[in-house]
């Protein structure tokens, strides 16, 4: 990521860039980008100005669901997309996508904190599969739930996507397991990765390898 900073001119352009490739149908107001990002409206501002004035963004209107006293009404906004005739849009998409995001020795680092896991499994976009129904999962005793939840909102923000994950107390996730459980077999059956494993859990680790 700092390379990539480096290279790209700052974290905040980088994020906000995958945030864009990633959802290419979507529109965002300065705002929602502000804060899918996780970074100061200044620095928002100014990298979205960037990347209009390169023509990768565009400004147009669309409706979009808000909140209005408790009731979810449409209202017409004007927002951001992705340009689709960028003329180095695959380029970007191979830098800063189809590469990979994270070592996955810094993803494993940074749940480290959150208990005694047992398992974190990493599937999806970590592994450029977009047919997973996780990116993510994790297993354990005495889990910090917060602590996870916070370090996935700091990875989504770096990512510019939202992330699929689940997080399993080690005797659901037997019980789960023995009752042959879908979205534990959508898992383990196709593409994956196991970047904690205990010795008890190191039988996950040998089913399906990332193609």
């Amino acid at each position: 990521m700092d390379i990539l900073a480096k290279l790209l001119g700052g974290i905040p352009r980088v994020k906000i860039m995958r945030l864009f490739l990633l959802n290419p149908e979507a529109g965002y107001e300065a705002a929602d980008v502000t804060d899918r990002c996780r970074i100061s409206s200044i620095h928002s501002r100014k990298a979205i100005a960037q990347l209009a004035g390169m023509d990768l963004v565009q400004k147009r209107s669309f409706v979009k669901e808000v909140q209005v006293r408790g009731k979810t009404i449409k209202k017409r906004v004007q927002g951001w997309f992705l340009n689709p005739e960028f003329p180095y849009i695959n380029e970007l998409r191979q830098l800063l996508i189809e590469g990979e995001f994270f070592k996955h020795s810094d993803i494993a680092r940074r749940f480290k904190p959150a208990g005694r896991i047992q398992l974190l499994v990493v599937s999806g976009i970590f592994i450029q599969d977009s047919e997973s129904r996780l990116d993510l999962l994790i297993v354990g005793d005495n889990l910090k739930k917060n602590f996870i939840q916070k370090t996935v909102s700091v990875l989504e923000s770096e990512l510019g996507k939202e992330l699929s994950y689940a997080v399993f107390d080690t005797a659901d996730f037997k019980y789960r397991v023995s009752m042959y459980d879908k979205l534990l077999r959508d898992v383990f059956d196709f593409p994956h990765e196991p970047l904690i494993a205990s010795k008890e859990f190191s039988v996950f680790t040998l089913s399906a390898p990332v193609r």
